[in-house]
């Protein structure tokens, strides 16, 4: 084998993740990665020591950081409730085009009453929040303990959706979205793809679908 034989096939390198937000979507999110030994650093508001029995219950190449920690990386999930958003984002640096992954739906207990958007997608709205990001909108519309658990349980790969404007930063997660054993669908731009998943509103949010072979 030539060396660029060998270099063709290693896998690329795994970018860093953060994860904003240690409720249910952020927690599920951190145990599919670590199931498949990815590294991750969950963050909530509360700070770090608050995490420690949950990064623990949930695998070794999770740990705990700030926020500032987790916005640091090149792949940051933001999963918070929905009125905490602002804050959550507030008084970071400039994103410089690093990945943000809008996980968040605009909606949340114990009213549940859709938020006031304004005609906008909720996605158009974290967009706003989050300066000199690449938004791709995914891992929102299922429910929590289908992206923790096991993809293929059914006996073929279960479904995920993402969107996003910028070809490059949907093809990063696409690709996440393969290496944790889901079979990804990209619904296209954010204006249509965020909407579609969008809970409430959206026709595919909570659909549990499997791609057989």
């Amino acid at each position: 084998m030539t060396s660029d034989q060998t270099v063709h096939q290693r896998r690329d390198p795994m970018p860093s993740i953060g994860i904003i937000g240690a409720g249910q979507i952020g927690q599920a999110f951190a145990s599919a990665l670590a199931r498949n030994g990815i590294a991750a650093t969950l963050s909530n508001s509360r700070g770090p020591e608050s995490l420690k029995e949950v990064v623990a219950a949930i695998g070794p190449t999770i740990k705990a950081g700030t926020r500032e920690d987790a916005a640091s990386k090149d792949i940051v999930l933001v999963a918070v409730n929905w009125s905490k958003l602002p804050a959550a984002l507030a008084g970071l640096p400039d994103f410089g085009g690093r990945i943000a992954v809008d996980a968040n739906n605009p909606i949340e207990a114990p009213l549940f009453k859709p938020a006031e958007l304004n005609g906008r997608a909720s996605s158009e709205v974290f967009a706003g929040l989050v300066p000199g990001a690449r938004v791709v909108k995914a891992f929102n519309h299922l429910q929590p303990h289908l992206v923790a658990g096991d993809p293929g349980a059914e006996g073929g790969r279960r479904v995920l959706f993402y969107s996003g404007d910028d070809e490059q930063a949907k093809a990063e997660i696409g690709g996440l979205i393969d290496r944790l054993g889901f079979f990804g669908i990209d619904l296209g731009a954010l204006a249509l793809g965020a909407r579609l998943v969008q809970f409430p509103g959206g026709p595919l949010p909570a659909l549990n679908l499997v791609r057989f072979a």
